[in-house]
This record gives C-alpha cells, sequence and structure tokens, in this order.
C-alpha cells in the first residue's frame, strides 16, 4: 500500500514553478519508482483523471493520466488506461481547437471553460525509462494539455477566454453541466 500526498493548491510557490526534467539514472531510483506509485494514487483517491508532479509539491517532469468508466468527476469520459509520461513535450497538434469544462485537483471547486487542440502528438519516458510516444485525441488530449501545463508553471485558470465562465463546482452541477 502506498501513501497519499498532499496536493498542492493553488496559490503554492511550486504550481507555478517551471520543473525540471528527470534523468533516466533518477527514473530508475527506488525513490523516484515509488514517488509514481504514490502520485498515482493520490490522483485515483482524489478521482482526478491526471496529476502532475508539481501538484504534490515535487517539481518534477511527471505527470500520470487515467480515466475510468466510474469516476464520479468526469463519468462520460472514454476510458484511457494509466498512462505515466515523464519529461513530456507536445511535438505535434491539430489546428484545430474545442473550448470544454475544466477542473483541477490544485484549483478546487471550480470550473472555467478552456480552448485546447484537439489532438496532439506527446514524447517522454514511460516509468521504465524507454521512449513513448502517444497520439492523443478528444478528453484524453485535453488531459494531457492541462498536465503539461503544470510542468511549466500554468493552470487552466491562465486559459481560461472568458473569465465570466469561471463558476464554482456547485453552479457548474445546477447550471452548466449537460
Amino acid at each position: 500500500m502506498t501513501s497519499l500526498l498532499k496536493i498542492a493548491r493553488l496559490g503554492h510557490p511550486t504550481i507555478r514553478e517551471n520543473s525540471v526534467t528527470v534523468s533516466p539514472d533518477q527514473l530508475a531510483s527506488s525513490a523516484v519508482q515509488q514517488f509514481i506509485d504514490q502520485l498515482v494514487e493520490t490522483m485515483r483517491d482524489a478521482h482526478g483523471v491526471g496529476i502532475a508532479a508539481p501538484q504534490v509539491h515535487v517539481s518534477q517532469q511527471i505527470i500520470a493520466v487515467e480515466v475510468l468508466p466510474d469516476n464520479p468527476r468526469y463519468p462520460n469520459q472514454v476510458p484511457v488506461p494509466l498512462t505515466v509520461v515523464v519529461n513530456p513535450k507536445i511535438v505535434e497538434h491539430d489546428d484545430r481547437t474545442d473550448e470544454q469544462w475544466e477542473g483541477c485537483l490544485s484549483v478546487p471547486d471550480l470550473r472555467g471553460r478552456v480552448s485546447r487542440w484537439l489532438s496532439v502528438k506527446v514524447e517522454g519516458l514511460n516509468r521504465k525509462g524507454q521512449p513513448v510516444t502517444l497520439e492523443a485525441r478528444g478528453f484524453f488530449a485535453r488531459v494531457l494539455q492541462h498536465e503539461i501545463d503544470h510542468l511549466h508553471g500554468y493552470v487552466f485558470l491562465d486559459r481560461l477566454l472568458d473569465l465570466k465562465t469561471l463558476t464554482h463546482l456547485r453552479e457548474y452541477e445546477l447550471y452548466w453541466k449537460k
């Protein structure tokens, strides 16, 4: 059993820092492997669909994404198996964008409409240190972009096109979620 990590909230300096790359030697260490397990467990416990290391006070370029069919925060999304990417970079993207509602574990109880590319190609390393290339569309692409933003000190609020879409979760559930 792993232990849960404390989620950093907006305002904590680690949320706005550029995170550092992880070397293959660091990635192979038992400490980083244990951290990845804790990162995934923390995401699952919070019912997140993605999490980045800076969100748990660790300034390293590690993200995890997993969309389960029964996720209470995003119940109608296409499932995505657990995907851990180290040092991820968006190397290609669709020219087309889509504006959808987003939330964040580090900005609890708020939602806003954010424009993201419809598809992305991401390169990085898997947790074993092997090169990976992900081609993602739709919600999976959105979550990857959201988590990669965290590695560079951005939160979804920075991407809002119109601040009038910012809403508390309760009001989102009552008036905007369809």
